[in-house]
């Protein structure tokens, strides 16, 4: 059985991954989701779609926070982990650290320095900690006796750790350390640090740079200890890391305090072997000591990690740096997008004139020299661009994360024959005076290549077989949107879909392999205005299983949705998603849907509250 929920969900950690989250259960029911994740280390969709396989199994209630059912607290029993002993510290959660009374007024001024100041910045895998964190950072300094006195080298500091230490020293009467000097690229994060530490009393001195290129030989061997909270790729952990070494004085037993986030075993792998390769040696290691506003596949939380150098210490890249740093620079693709006002296509990427869609919009359309600019498909980056006057080709879906419904089991019943999801799409009517279209129909080589690309998966119309596999999609997609609120029992979808089936499976699609359950689900309705007598076509429900190859899907079942739209004749489609489903959200701006009106709630108080 752990095996096969493994495998259902493609876990890298396998067996032992699932035995995780059941132990987990077992010690924090009812526990979220979230909490499950910060327990195991696995990333937040990974742990729902477990969650969701052990609950088709009947070993985990429906019921939110999930515990486990009487068949699952037999299952650990059987498995031998019906011990639910916890030696969890109850004062510092695991932490190793607590910010004492004394401090509590330095993580009241940093929470007010981080609203006032820069914001995140996800292109380049910004994600800031929290005030607490930033203490706590300090107070790990001070306990492994980095601190008070000498100097400070902050290679990159988004998380303004510069002014918690300026913060920390002001509230305990005197600055604790002689120097800091933060390394960073961004002149926002720099300017805000040189305007706030000025009034502290401690001395930080700012540095912009490009940490693809050395440190300025004015930096080389000149600090006692290094922190670092790098992009979190392994090329980012080795360039920071030896950057780090770099700024550090020579010899052994200098201190180096790295801040990354969880990861698959082979890939901590490649990172721990970049630290070995530095010559640093593991002082001490902390899970989920980091919490970070953001970061919700990760959990929101990141281990801490004391390193020392040795006599074998040396940076691993004393020259320029120029393979991929960030998540976004390891994209071998480009997207492209059009620009609303012209319509004219231009790429983003590696290798294009533009490397950010930011560059694209502080420059403005090099054609009209207007914007704003929609997303469009990935492209890769040899292949030659469209002219700018050619109509704009359909979006390319990414699948968020948290968008992911069950991974079906595979069916008992044999393959069936495929019919279309809908017939042949029909000529694209004009779009009405003052519309900008936002969509249009793939051409059929861009077709077939998405065909090859969603392989073994194909669309066909939803039929009562699909409906077990449809409820728990339904029911995925309300857990998703309404949180504890959602209506997420699969078989009470289940049967709500199979009434609507009666009345009409037109709209209903599927995505399947053969003799396989659906692993993908898009629902179109068509409805007219009472008012107006205009047909329109509401976009209801769209969810994907955590295959390889979901985004893929999610573009073959999306392109089979609007093409069931166009052959119907209809030129307008709209969308409801609550305000909180983010992912969602953004799905439908990549397919170049336009936010038009904001549902408004509020809630009074029961019984008659008058006065």
């Amino acid at each position: 059985m752990l095996t096969e929920v493994a495998e259902a969900v493609r876990l890298q950690e396998g067996p032992p991954g699932v035995r995780s989250v059941l132990r987990a259960l077992r010690r924090l029911a009812p526990a979220s989701t979230k909490d499950l994740s910060r327990a195991t280390g696995l990333p937040v969709p990974i742990v729902a779609a477990l969650g969701n396989e052990l609950r088709r199994r009947g070993f985990v209630t429906t019921q939110r926070p999930s515990r486990l059912t009487e068949a699952g607290l037999d299952l650990v029993a059987q498995l031998g982990m019906d011990l639910s002993l916890d030696a969890t510290c109850t004062t510092c959660d695991g932490r190793e650290l607590v910010i004492p009374d004394v401090l509590d007024e330095a993580v009241r001024r940093l929470r007010a320095l981080m609203e006032s100041g820069p914001a995140a910045d996800m292109a380049i895998d910004q994600s800031h900690c929290t005030a607490e964190t930033k203490v706590r950072r300090v107070l790990a300094l001070l306990t492994a006796g980095a601190l008070p006195g000498g100097s400070l080298l902050l290679i990159g500091d988004d998380d303004l750790v510069s002014l918690a230490v300026a913060v920390v020293g002001e509230v305990l009467g005197g600055p604790i350390v002689e120097r800091v000097t933060v390394v960073d690229i961004s002149p926002e994060i720099l300017d805000y640090i040189q305007k706030v530490s000025a009034g502290l009393g401690t001395r930080v001195e700012t540095v912009r740079h490009d940490l693809r290129l050395p440190l300025p030989a004015e930096l080389h061997e000149q600090h006692d200890v290094a922190m670092t909270d790098p992009p979190y790729t392994p090329e980012g952990a080795r360039l920071f890391l030896s950057r780090a070494v770099e700024g550090l004085r020579p010899g052994p037993a200098h201190s180096v305090f790295f801040s990354f986030g969880g990861k698959s075993p082979d890939e901590m792998l490649e990172v721990q072997r970049e630290i070995m390769g530095l010559g640093l040696v593991t002082n001490g290691f902390v899970r989920n000591f980091n919490e970070y506003e953001g970061s919700g596949i990760l959990g929101g939380v990141g281990f801490f990690q004391h390193l020392l150098t040795t006599t074998s210490t040396a940076p691993s890249h004393e020259g320029e740096f120029s393979g991929p740093l960030y998540t976004g620079d390891k994209r071998t693709r480009q997207r492209e997008y059009t620009c609303v006002a012209c319509d004219a296509r231009l790429r983003v990427g590696p290798g294009a004139r533009w490397t950010a869609v930011a560059a694209l919009r502080e420059e403005g359309c090099p054609h009209c020299g207007k914007g704003p600019f929609r997303p469009g498909r990935l492209v890769p980056a040899e292949t030659p661009a469209p002219p700018a006057e050619q109509p704009p080709v359909p979006s390319r879906q990414e699948v968020p994360p948290r968008r992911v419904a069950p991974s079906p089991q595979t069916a008992e019943s044999p393959a069936t024959v495929r019919s279309p999801a809908a017939p042949a799409p029909a000529p694209v009517p004009a779009a009405p005076v003052g519309r900008t279209v936002g969509w249009r129909p793939p051409a059929d080589e861009e077709r077939a290549a998405l065909a090859e690309r969603a392989r073994p998966y194909v669309t066909r119309r939803a039929d009562e077989r699909d409906l077990p596999a449809i409820g728990r999609f339904e029911a995925e997609i309300a857990r998703v949107s309404f949180g504890e609120d959602a209506i997420d029992d699969p078989a009470r979808w289940a049967s709500r879909l199979g009434r609507a089936m009666e009345k009409s499976k037109e709209g209903m699609i599927v995505a399947d392999g053969p003799g396989e359950e659906p692993v993908g689900w898009c629902w179109v309705s068509i409805n007219q205005n009472a008012m107006t007598g205009d047909r329109y076509a509401n976009f209801r429900s769209l969810a994907v299983s955590p295959v390889d190859n979901r985004s893929d899907v999610a573009e073959l079942l999306l392109t089979a949705g609007l093409e069931f739209c166009l052959a119907n004749g209809i030129t307008e489609v709209v969308g409801r998603v609550h305000v909180g489903n983010v992912p969602m959200r953004t799905v439908y701006r990549k397919f170049g849907f336009d936010p038009t009106s904001l549902s408004m709630k509020l809630f009074l108080p029961e019984g008659d509250a008058t006065r």
